[in-house]
């Protein structure tokens, strides 16, 4: 079987809170470990609306708690975090 794995970026549905998100996080790497894949990554985003990935460190072990086989990690994307710099045009 070809190693596959989870990306996840915790995403707040409409109508839903934070909460339901890291739920609904836990309950994907628990189905995902039942049907053999490998990795479930967290993509960290800070200041994105409807994102609630922003502090992985947390996340994983959330996720961690509730799986056992399933490898943890985390990437990040900072781009909307920094604004750009206009002094160096």
């Amino acid at each position: 079987m070809i190693p596959l794995s989870v990306l996840d970026l915790a995403p707040v549905g409409e109508g839903r809170d934070v909460a339901q998100a890291f739920a609904h996080m836990r309950d994907l790497a628990r189905h995902a470990e039942q049907l053999g894949y490998r990795r479930y990554w967290l993509a960290e985003h800070h200041n994105m609306p409807g994102i609630a990935s922003a502090a992985t460190a947390v996340l994983i072990g959330h996720v961690a708690g509730a799986t056992s086989t399933i490898r943890m990690g985390a990437g990040g994307v900072m781009l909307p975090n920094h604004a750009s710099d206009s002094s160096h045009e």
